[in-house]
């Protein structure tokens, strides 16, 4: 290894007849380089006030109308880039692409994430749509509903019985969705507003933005239960989709909320579940203390659920 190649590689160069060193070598200017004359002219003219506006795939061709030809698009791309130039152009502000704010919720409907998920139907190419809500501390099915159609007025609709079903007062819940009509159509909004209820959205064409609802549309439809064929109408989508929600809400064992159910957690009762479980344990380990080499495992509730957390957006910022 004092050449710094290895012997096995040394072998396979001249097995295959190429030579005893393919080590990288240091690279060549290409002959066709810009001259450092040429690169200032792009420079001036992509900075000048009658293109600094415009994009690269628009200053080309217009010099050619012009019957002028200064380089390639691709060139004025890499110049731009080198030179720390290859920016938002334009006057009016880039799109934002910020993280949403970060939701913390310290008990039930406090936080609610909602979302529709498709259901394929025995016409190809035709769906049904389930609307789904949950409350983010529980993860407690709130609302849902299945129809034929995506409409605002369902989604308002299913926004409004959720909210009298819990009971929730004005400016008690923030509701987080994606960017679909759905959940941002004029109506939704309004409806919304006289709920006296905060809308949070993701970022467009982001979905980790909302991930406990994605979790539970893979939950649904990774059961056994789940139908191998398409949904026969929309009747029978509805009769699985309620005995889903049934079988979730009050048998599912959540892993991410010690192992209760939504429905025990939404309700309080997995205080007093989680300390009895607690006491077992404990009441194990002093019957066989030997079988034990460090504490009982942990049944401390978890008291609040972050959606969109703060670190994570600075430990993205950092990479």
């Amino acid at each position: 290894m004092i050449l710094g190649i290895d012997e096995r590689s040394l072998q396979r160069w001249r097995d295959q007849g190429i030579g005893e060193d393919r080590r990288a070598s240091h690279k060549n200017a290409p002959h066709n380089k810009l001259t450092d004359a040429e690169r200032a002219r792009v420079l001036k003219i992509a900075c000048s006030a009658r293109f600094r506006d415009l994009s690269p795939k628009q200053i080309v061709p217009l010099l050619a109308d012009e019957g002028t030809y200064v380089a390639s698009e691709s060139t004025f791309y890499r110049t731009l880039r080198a030179e720390g130039r290859l920016t938002y152009r334009g006057r009016a502000k880039p799109p934002s692409h910020r993280r949403p704010d970060e939701l913390i919720a310290t008990g039930p409907n406090q936080v609610w994430c909602w979302d529709i998920t498709y259901l394929p139907s025995v016409i190809q190419g035709k769906f049904f749509y389930c609307y789904i809500v949950i409350d983010l501390f529980s993860r407690k099915i709130v609302g849902r509903a299945v129809h034929d159609s995506e409409n605002v007025m369902h989604a308002a609709t299913l926004i409004t019985v959720a909210c009298a079903t819990e009971c929730v007062q004005r400016d008690q819940l923030t509701i987080h969705s994606d960017n679909g009509h759905p959940m941002k159509g004029a109506t939704m909004l309004v409806t919304m507003q006289k709920l006296g209820v905060v809308p949070s959205f993701s970022r467009p064409g982001v979905s980790d933005d909302n991930p406990f609802i994605e979790s539970l549309h893979r939950t649904m439809k990774y059961r056994p239960e789940y139908p191998s064929r398409p949904f026969a109408s929309l009747l029978v989508a509805e009769a699985w989709v309620n005995w889903f929600v049934a079988w979730y809400n009050d048998k599912h064992h959540h892993s991410s909320i010690g192992f209760v159910t939504p429905s025990q957690r939404h309700r309080g009762d997995d205080v007093r579940i989680l300390q009895k479980r607690a006491v077992v344990y404990e009441a194990a380990r002093s019957d066989n203390p030997h079988r034990w080499s460090g504490p009982c495992r942990s049944w401390k509730r978890i008291e609040s659920v972050s959606l969109n957390p703060r670190k994570a957006c600075a430990d993205e910022a950092a990479a």
